[in-house]
């Protein structure tokens, strides 16, 4: 169960939960309301009141709302980051290995909860507690796609970074614009577009000790 399920299924006051559900459940209530306002508009009573709690509670948790929006992304950031460590590692295959992390950040941006608008559209990046963390998940990201490249190519680390950032940074803003069309092409095939034209320019390095790719 999600945060924001076990947010719906505590709402109505007065419920007692084990400490760990009740923090799940208020940070899915804050994903709700920073999702929909942002930071700078949402308020700690918007929260409260989403969650179905006190303030008081609120604050039993977490002592401000800036530790609330650190905390969702903490957990967020690790969630893409575990998803491309996956991705990357459900093959051997590496054309499917760049299939399968274009398909993560499509996923991840597709998630009905929007917890992507916290990592990549945050209204706070001048925060540099938030910074750090935006920061962290695409040089983490770019470090796993690295790893593959160097060992496969073996290109220095520095010239496998670059290209894994590129890597990185083209599935994250094209999952986004995907997102922000309406997904006016089916995932499916806007996964395979993507693909196709990351691949064309990977491929061109051949892999370590061959001539074939």
């Amino acid at each position: 169960m999600t945060a924001i399920e076990q947010t719906e299924a505590a709402r109505p006051r007065g419920t007692r939960l084990p400490r760990r559900a009740r923090r799940n459940q208020l940070l899915g209530a804050a994903q709700e309301v920073f999702v929909a306002q942002g930071y700078h508009a949402a308020a700690m009573d918007d929260i409260a009141e989403r969650a179905g709690v006190s303030k008081p509670v609120l604050y039993q948790h977490f002592p401000g709302k800036l530790d609330l929006y650190l905390a969702l992304l903490d957990q967020h950031c690790e969630s893409l980051i575990q998803s491309v460590r996956n991705a990357l590692a459900s093959t051997s295959d590496n054309k499917q290995r760049v299939r399968a992390t274009m398909d993560a950040y499509f996923a991840y941006v597709e998630d009905d909860g929007g917890a992507f608008r916290l990592v990549f559209e945050s209204d706070l990046t001048n925060e540099p507690a938030v910074r750090e963390r935006v920061d962290k998940v695409a040089n983490e990201c770019a470090e796993a796609i690295c790893d593959v490249i160097a060992e496969d190519t073996g290109l220095s680390r520095a010239e496998s970074m670059l290209l894994a950032s590129g890597l990185g940074g083209l599935a994250q803003v094209v999952a986004r614009s995907w997102l922000h069309s309406d997904r006016s092409v089916p995932r499916d095939q806007a996964v395979q577009l993507l693909t196709s034209l990351a691949w064309r320019g990977i491929a061109g390095f051949p892999l370590h000790g061959t001539d074939h790719h």
